[in-house]
């Protein structure tokens, strides 16, 4: 017969591996809820936000992914080169599943994206190229038709051959195609480009000062194509504020709020309208497909177009989206309609503003 210590012990015995077993159960349970609440994580490293245009690309975006059951963590570099680098390093830390850059300058981020590719963390260029970089892809409007839509159209508009060109930073690789499509578009037509400036830094104190001398020098010129909408407002300003009565076609691209209600002012001639909409959503899907492993060649967009760009490192897969004309005729159509501004914001008056 047991004593009352000898019952003790056989009891604990018995116990003690149900209680083991139960917590080995328990502690599996807990990993596998974790691993199947766990969300890809995306980095967004955006080169400003005090533009409208990039505040719209940003939510749209985030939306996105909030959508598509992922998180994001956003990286605001306030237009310094410095502090992009140092974000970057920063989502690195964080362990991002895949990383999508809007990228100051160009030609900046080799050696922080070579870091995220030796962790096998895709990399996507959004709206502007990276170049000399290992970039898993490119994402962005077709600027280099922009350009020839800008310079096509502007062909109807102009009264004589010569354009100036008041562009954004040569260091924007966008600026370089835009150039290049304006080029084909002029082709053969008797126009030529007596002037191309670049805005440092998209600066528009600067692009305000270079419209001012230029329409107070001796050549005043027929036609001026600006590298956005943003630009075009502070040419528009310049005019207003030095030569009121002169009246010179001018364009941008972008379809901001304020050049819209300037082409129907009729202060602005045209914008280019790029489907900002679908370029941000696109970005948000294409990021959370490759932080869940999948290859950029299975991505439908990809296999369609079966397009790339050489950005010096590599000839790199890229997905273009096309843009289209906004002109006074047509802005109800593709602006309203689309949903991208409101007949209201558009048609508001000066004693509204």
């Amino acid at each position: 017969m047991l004593g009352k210590n000898d019952f003790l012990i056989a009891l604990f015995a018995l116990i003690l591996p149900l209680s083991s077993c139960g917590e080995k159960k328990d502690a599996s349970l807990v990993i596998k809820d974790s691993a199947e609440k766990k969300r890809p994580l995306i980095g967004f490293s955006i080169d400003t936000l005090a533009l409208e245009r990039w505040q719209r690309d940003l939510d749209i975006f985030m939306d996105r992914i909030k959508d598509l059951d992922a998180d994001v963590i956003v990286q605001n570099a306030g237009n310094s080169i410095e502090s992009q680098n140092k974000q970057l390093q920063y989502l690195l830390e964080q362990k991002v599943d895949s990383v999508v850059i809007l990228a100051k300058k160009c030609d900046t981020l080799t050696e922080q994206i070579q870091k995220f590719r030796a962790k096998g963390v895709p990399v996507i260029a959004y709206d502007r190229l990276i170049t000399n970089a290992d970039i898993n892809m490119y994402i962005s409007v077709n600027t280099e038709h922009v350009g020839e839509i800008m310079a096509r159209t502007m062909l109807t508009k102009s009264t004589g051959p010569s354009w100036f060109c008041i562009l954004g930073p040569e260091d924007d690789y966008n600026m370089v195609l835009l150039h290049r499509g304006i080029q084909k578009g002029i082709k053969n037509t008797g126009i030529r480009i007596a002037k191309t400036y670049y805005t440092e830094g998209w600066n528009y104190d600067l692009s305000y000062q270079e419209a001012a001398d230029i329409i107070t020098g001796r050549i005043v010129p027929n036609a001026i194509i600006c590298g956005n909408d943003a630009v075009a407002g502070s040419v528009i300003q310049a005019i207003e504020d030095y030569c009121p009565d002169r009246r010179i076609p001018l364009c941008g691209q972008d379809a901001d709020i304020a050049a819209c209600q300037n082409i129907v002012r009729g202060k602005q001639d045209f914008t280019v309208y790029k489907p900002i909409t679908a370029l941000s959503a696109k970005a948000a899907e294409f990021a959370v497909f490759l932080a869940k492993g999948g290859k950029v060649e299975d991505i439908a967009e990809v296999k369609t177009q079966k397009s790339t760009i050489n950005n010096g490192y590599a000839d790199i897969p890229a997905v273009w989206l096309e843009p289209a004309l906004v002109t006074k005729e047509n802005i109800d159509e593709v602006i309203v309609g689309s949903g991208f501004h409101t007949k209201g914001e558009i048609y508001k008056t000066e004693s509204q503003k």
